[in-house]
């Protein structure tokens, strides 16, 4: 496991997973059932989800229609929640996340994501 290098840390030493363990530890813990975390097992979640959600952008990609725009949106990542049984568990998680780019609720899947993409101001005062 020492082989698999995914980045460096501020000193220039391998990291083993990319993710902020900070971050993962106070996901770990708003969960009720948690009072304490091994870093052991903060190093293996984060870098667990690390590989899920690699998955998850290889395969909304490859079965998506990123392939003909060399690029992967969040329809591509939606559709698959949608339409593959290995991701079913995420159906109702991708249409009710946000939109990282200006930090709003994203609208239902068949529209825009957010105002920065081309829809008119109008459009979007209206859905609220």
């Amino acid at each position: 496991m020492a082989d698999a290098v995914a980045g460096r840390d501020k000193c220039g030493e391998p990291r083993l997973v990319s993710l902020p363990l900070s971050r993962i530890r106070v996901i770990m813990k708003s969960s009720p059932e948690v009072s304490s975390i091994n870093q052991e097992a903060l190093v293996l979640t984060a870098k667990a989800t690390e590989l899920f959600v690699q998955y998850l952008a290889t395969y909304s990609y490859r079965h998506g229609s990123g392939k003909e725009r060399k690029a992967l949106t969040y329809s591509d990542l939606s559709n698959t929640a949608e339409e593959s049984e290995t991701f079913q568990f995420l159906a109702g998680v991708s249409s009710a996340s946000t939109c990282l780019c200006c930090r709003q609720r994203a609208p239902p899947p068949l529209g825009p994501r957010c105002s920065r993409e081309s829809t008119p101001q109008k459009a979007l005062d209206q859905r609220s």
